[in-house]
């Protein structure tokens, strides 16, 4: 059977101009819908820009130290690694007006993931160096200061086997320093310790399995641990999101070497802070309000996302409300004074309500969020009783069509050309 070229090329044809079709109406959709973030009421939240400049800002942090607000982010081109990123550091007496401290970079390396310590009266940075336009940091990195403005080349940590990346240090009552790693090729998540910082030692195996990553702790009023981590279910970077993606929940006494494991499949929880206030505990992190559907399973590039703040308690995560946000969002910083508590976090236009892939190559501002503690503790007592999403998505149905578009015309196509060459029968 022989193909004419001139017929595979006229359903080629077809095939572009349906599929275009499709995907400016999905983009046109994704680009223009409005912002349908839930903000609390309760919470009595004041937001505001800190940087708003037309690059792809992200991955937050945050402290106070020395009578300052410092704050950490990346400033890059887009989402993805590349080795024009950087890290900046800001100071601010009141977190609304900042100064510029200094930008560090790694060279040849994109940047990643900058978190806070202040260990020993020094501030220490952590950072995830990465090669390659996918996220796969290799090792983690540190920096120290004593002033804030000058700081230490960057070094390994000791102690500590390369493939091992750190998340956020928390320090014991005792001053022994805690902080939880994943493994960079994911599948497990461990907790370290140490007394200064740069040595570190292995204390115990947190979860093992599906892909893991992005672990943070808080220490609870009676010392116990509790910790989440980012599951990503039995995918590694599946576009279209993985139905089993969770977050994990553990809570472990000392000497923290046996966790006791539930998950929950409210979201999955990506660059996660946990704090404490008055024996509660919070998350702040990513949330995917309508992670359903064939395109929009957790974790999908075809996603919306937020940053949100959650209720954490040892076997479940209970929604409080969103911070305004949209496309790529969340990795967020906490700093806890005179009763309020700042969060910063980054975001795609707050206007807007982009997919996830969309935000990835859009600008993104770095903002501040601030509650009253008490108002924060109010909406814990009594969260939200939220509507579960519409199952009737306009964008998941235009890619099912889309797909079914497809197979329809391929069907067609193999139809006519089987009809086209089939042998004329003989007459008897």
């Amino acid at each position: 059977m022989r193909i004419k070229i001139n017929k595979v090329f006229k359903w080629v044809v077809v095939l572009f101009f349906f599929w275009t079709f499709i995907f400016a109406g999905n983009l046109n959709f994704w680009f223009y819908r409005s912002n349908t973030s839930y903000i609390n009421r309760g919470l009595s939240m004041e937001t505001w820009d800190v940087v708003a400049d037309g690059k792809h800002n992200s991955n937050t942090d945050m402290i106070y130290w020395k009578g300052y607000f410092y704050l950490a982010y990346i400033s890059s081109t887009h989402h993805w690694g590349t080795t024009a990123s950087k890290l900046v550091i800001q100071k601010s007496t009141n977190a609304q007006d900042w100064q510029k401290v200094t930008e560090l970079k790694i060279e040849g390396k994109d940047i990643r993931d900058p978190k806070f310590a202040n260990i020993t009266g020094k501030l220490y940075i952590y950072v995830l160096p990465n090669e390659g336009i996918i996220a796969a940091p290799a090792f983690t990195l540190y920096t120290v200061s004593s002033d804030g403005t000058t700081w230490s080349p960057w070094q390994k940590l000791n102690g500590v086997e390369d493939g091992w990346l750190f998340w956020r240090p928390k320090q014991h009552p005792n001053g022994t320093w805690f902080c939880p790693a994943y493994w960079n090729e994911h599948g497990r998540s461990a907790l370290f310790r140490s007394n200064d910082g740069v040595n570190w030692s292995f204390v115990s195996m947190i979860y093992t399995g599906e892909t893991n990553d992005e672990t943070a702790i808080e220490f609870l009023h009676d010392e116990r641990i509790i910790c989440t981590a980012r599951l990503e279910g039995f995918s590694d970077i599946n576009p279209l999101g993985d139905a089993t993606a969770s977050t994990l929940i553990s809570v472990a006494k000392a000497p923290y070497t046996s966790w006791n494991q539930t998950k929950s499949y409210t979201t999955r929880m990506d660059g996660p802070y946990i704090f404490s206030y008055n024996n509660n505990t919070y998350v702040a992190g990513r949330y995917e309000p309508e992670a359903k559907g064939s395109f929009s399973q957790l974790g999908s590039f075809f996603c919306k996302k937020r940053t949100s703040l959650y209720k954490l308690e040892e076997d479940e995560l209970i929604y409080l409300s969103d911070l305004p946000s949209a496309g790529d969002t969340s990795y967020t910083g906490v700093v806890q004074k005179d009763g309020y508590v700042y969060i910063s976090y980054y975001t795609s236009d707050i206007t807007k309500d982009y997919v996830w892939v969309m935000g990835q190559l859009a600008p993104s501002n770095i903002r501040i969020a601030k509650i009253k503690l008490t108002n924060l503790e109010a909406v814990g007592n009594n969260p939200p009783n939220i509507e579960d999403p519409s199952p009737f998505k306009f964008d998941s149905l235009l890619l099912d069509i889309g797909f079914a578009g497809m197979a329809v015309i391929i069907l067609i196509a193999i139809t006519r050309q089987y009809k086209s060459y089939r042998p004329n029968q003989k007459r008897h």
